[in-house]
């Protein structure tokens, strides 16, 4: 493991980014008469070598001029990440500890790799915007943002049971299941969930509105395991809102570990963008 692999056209391009699945693909876009890009060039190999688990690519823009321009890249080095074929970062310039940080950000744990279980699909984590999240009685000292990553802290309600958490994505996605690690006593119990809501519910609305899907939890459903969704109906999700109504004991306070939306991006690399763009080599979008 632990190689870059040099692209030879857009057609090796897109069988690499498809033949990647949902693992992290790192392309390094470069030029040899490029000076910061040759400086980068070992650091980027380093990188490959200490994260084997993603796939690193080289495309030499003057050689592959189609997928430059198809991937709007117009300086180098440029660096632009995919997962499920989409896009979802990039970084400019030659700047190695910007570009490991980005490496870090989506390069997903072990377990959370394999153990979503569902082929074709990963934890969204990577495109929640984390800055949109929001949570109603959220406890000051354990928010929303101590449920979003594993091994954080913990969620928990404040003045009594429930919870609406809202979770907006950077991108259209769709959603599989949920995954969601909780105490036995004090996990959620009913979920209603709501999607694509142009703002948070309030706890009124929450209850009389016509939910995508009601949820009824058993302790084992707590226990990381996949909380399958109905898939057909969260085909196309900008945001998704979780009414936790009460918890497993009945009790005044409602914790939340570990909360994971398990899906995949609506890709946007799709085939069909490259065809629209083929013989005009010169032009990015």
């Amino acid at each position: 493991m632990g190689l870059v692999k040099a692209v030879t056209d857009e057609s090796n391009f897109q069988a690499e980014l498809a033949s990647a699945g949902t693992k992290l693909v790192v392309v390094d876009f470069t030029a040899t008469w490029c000076g910061p890009c040759q400086r980068m060039a070992p650091v980027f190999q380093q990188y490959a070598t200490k994260y084997p688990r993603a796939v690193f690519l080289k495309v030499d823009v003057d050689q592959c001029q189609e997928t430059a321009a198809a991937q709007g890249v117009s300086a180098m080095p440029t660096f632009i990440f995919y997962r499920n074929r989409t896009k979802v970062d990039r970084l400019q310039g030659a700047d190695p500890p910007g570009l490991e940080a980005k490496i870090q950000q989506y390069y997903g744990s072990e377990e959370g790799e394999d153990s979503e279980g569902v082929a074709g699909h990963m934890d969204l984590s990577p495109f929640i915007t984390k800055a949109q999240c929001e949570c109603l009685n959220e406890s000051d000292e354990h928010p929303l943002a101590h449920a979003l990553t594993s091994g954080g802290g913990y969620l928990q309600s404040d003045c009594d049971e429930q919870l609406i958490i809202s979770i907006a994505f950077n991108q259209a996605v769709k959603i599989h299941s949920l995954k969601i690690k909780a105490p036995a006593d004090k996990g959620p119990k009913n979920i209603r969930i709501f999607i694509n809501q142009p703002r948070t519910l309030d706890f009124d609305l929450a209850d009389s509105y016509t939910s995508v899907q009601d949820l009824k939890l058993s302790p084992e459903d707590l226990e990381d395991n996949l909380i399958n969704l109905r898939y057909v109906k969260y085909q196309n999700v900008q945001n998704i809102q979780l009414f936790v109504k009460d918890n497993q004991s009945g009790g005044d306070i409602t914790q939340i570990e570990h909360l994971a939306v398990i899906g995949s991006p609506i890709s946007t690399t799709n085939m069909g963008d490259f065809k629209r763009i083929t013989g005009k080599k010169g032009e990015s979008h």
